[in-house]
């Protein structure tokens, strides 16, 4: 695993940096990763962010502060993916438009949930384990299932 041209925040934990792959990415401050989180180029993360072990975030990916995300979170970041263009050649960098994903201030992301490329996750919202969010999702309400979908708005419970 790597970690290259990563600009780091203060205070920043990596668990084991040796099984990590961190690049041309940006780290705020009183961040802590866990082991095995992929982060690519260009992403975003703000301040005290919690990101656990096995989350791939890629390119197009920005992440608020105070942001949690648990285990085997999966972010996309093409809308329709294919390994070859219609001449059969490889697919490449240039062949392909990376979709925007936003996941706004207190946010979180349950375990094994897929985030599809294109949404954004409102403030305070919360994504239930194993979702599959292919739309926006309000601030401060629960979205859960496959297809993710609102289960309750957090001011009903808080």
């Amino acid at each position: 695993m790597a970690i290259k041209n990563v600009e780091f925040g203060s205070n920043v934990t990596i668990h084991h940096p040796d099984l990590v792959n961190l690049f041309d990415c940006k780290i705020g401050s009183d961040c802590v990763i866990a082991s095995f989180v992929e982060i690519g180029r260009g992403v975003v993360i703000g301040d005290r962010v919690k990101i656990q072990a096995f989350a791939y975030i890629p390119e197009g990916v920005t992440i608020e502060d105070e942001v949690f995300i648990s285990p085997n979170v999966c972010f996309t970041n093409d809308k329709f993916p294919r390994s070859t263009n219609p001449d059969v050649s490889l697919k490449g960098g240039k062949d392909w438009e990376v979709r925007k994903t936003l996941v706004c201030k207190r946010a979180a992301i349950g375990a094994n949930s897929t985030i599809v490329c294109g949404v954004t996750i409102g403030e305070g919202a919360l994504v239930g384990a194993g979702s599959v969010v292919t739309k926006d999702v309000p601030p401060r309400t629960i979205v859960a299932g496959n297809a993710a979908r609102v289960i309750k708005k957090l001011d009903e419970i808080e």
